[in-house]
């Protein structure tokens, strides 16, 4: 899950599970459920700290989910690479892979799906939330307000480092991953493999610009749900951003653009898709 599908989760539990108070939590009897919550050593640890909290607001860091209950602590979220959050009630049979399943009073419950477990959930008193080495380190993050071209543009100048894997460093920009890097790029006009030291002041403008706009609009329709559904919403539907790429997926298909089909190069054992001719 990359940073626009983290932003439609934290939008959709804003609006649903905010202002709700856990009633119970269940961690499920298997190894990967511990695992899951690996940070606490038990899983009373974890379920107790969030019984009888209610849910106080849904925030982000990066690609990672901040849910502060009214006892102060927050509940740390992190998806990983399948873990998901599913609104539903007992009448629906859980998933498989279900590791977590929170209770609400008010009715209803959330669970935590994640088939490979590389997600986590952990809870944190609000003042300790500085010393996860995690939350220490959060990239540019193009949603917020204090990223500006300018500081952008000397960070890519210090960086001297390819574009595309530039981009998928979360040390360097939160979330953008295979997919919307690829987007970005094609967005800008620039090649996975022009250097970062090396742009233009306009060139820079046009990466600044095509980073905020792909998040922007990967979010509006809800982000990009691939094949193998490994990404839904709060409420078990798939994103539609998957219908409006330009370039990722599409080798030998014309550019919607200027109709050169798109190539693709092997990075990293990433596949990277661009157009030859929009691309320089």
């Amino acid at each position: 899950m990359e940073l626009p599908e983290v932003e439609v989760m934290r939008r959709d539990l804003e609006k649903d599970v905010v202002g709700r108070r856990v009633k119970s939590v269940e961690v499920r009897p298997s190894k990967n459920a511990m695992r899951v919550i690996r940070r606490h050593g038990r899983r009373k640890e974890f379920s107790s700290r969030l019984e009888g909290r209610k849910v106080a607001k849904a925030e982000r860091k990066g690609k990672y989910l901040l849910l502060t209950l009214d006892s102060g602590e927050v509940l740390v979220v992190h998806f990983g690479m399948s873990g998901q959050f599913i609104r539903a009630n007992k009448r629906v049979a859980l998933p498989p892979h279900t590791h977590v399943v929170i209770t609400f009073q008010q009715g209803g419950d959330l669970r935590f799906v994640d088939p490979r477990t590389f997600g986590e959930l952990f809870v944190s008193a609000a003042d300790e939330i500085g010393k996860v080495k995690e939350l220490q380190h959060i990239a540019i993050d193009p949603l917020e307000d204090t990223f500006t071209w300018q500081s952008f543009g000397d960070l890519l100048a210090q960086r001297a480092a390819k574009l595309k894997a530039l981009l998928m460093d979360q040390k360097f920009v939160s979330g953008l991953g295979n997919i919307y890097s690829d987007e970005v790029l094609f967005a800008a006009g620039l090649r996975y493999d022009r250097t970062s030291d090396a742009l233009s002041s306009q060139e820079v403008r046009r990466l600044y610009r095509a980073i905020q706009e792909i998040v922007q609009e990967a979010i509006r329709y809800r982000g990009t749900t691939l094949d193998d559904v490994a990404y839904v919403d709060l409420f078990g539907k798939p994103g539609e951003y998957q219908h409006e790429l330009k370039v990722y997926g599409r080798r030998g298909l014309p550019c919607r653009r200027c109709r050169t089909p798109i190539d693709v190069v092997r990075i990293s054992n990433r596949s990277s898709y661009f157009c030859p001719q929009c691309q320089s």
